[in-house]
């Protein structure tokens, strides 16, 4: 079971971390830097352990409704869960060196830019899930449950 205000903390530290990163990875030099390295795999460890915590405890409930509509939404979901997946799974197969200790783009810098907007169209899709789980998800699976302060 996990509390919906444990669910609004991990998105809230999901949103300080991608805030954090995509200003620090603006700066080149900071990009080699073996503790921007590790504040990312934080990162991705904090979105995963977060989907993680979505799948197992809100789309039961939402599946099962007779309701079409929240059927999708959750299917929606779950299928956006996926993508993002698969997303930073790419990234990280793109951009991560095999040590995790620093970004691997070349030396000179060629692949910075690339690695720069790559880098920022993931942590927008990542804070726009974040948005639509506070705005969409959240409220209507407490509209279909009795408790308030538990998902599951």
């Amino acid at each position: 079971m996990i509390s919906y205000e444990e669910l609004h903390a991990q998105n809230h530290k999901i949103t300080e971390l991608s805030n954090l990163l995509a200003h620090v990875l603006t700066e080149r030099t900071l990009c080699d830097n073996g503790e921007c390295c590790l504040i990312f795999s934080n990162y991705m460890k904090e979105v995963n352990l977060h989907m993680e915590a979505v799948d197992r405890n809100l789309y039961s409930e939402l599946l099962l409704s007779e309701d079409v509509n929240i059927n999708n939404t959750a299917k929606s979901f779950m299928n956006g869960t996926v993508e993002i997946r698969r997303i930073m799974k790419q990234y990280v197969s793109k951009w991560c060196n095999k040590t995790g200790k620093r970004f691997a783009f070349d030396k000179n810098g060629k692949n910075y830019e690339q690695f720069l907007e790559d880098s920022k169209q993931m942590f927008s899709i990542i804070l726009d899930r974040i948005q639509k789980e506070t705005e969409g998800l959240y409220p209507l699976v407490r509209r279909l449950q009795d408790d308030q302060r538990r998902v599951a």
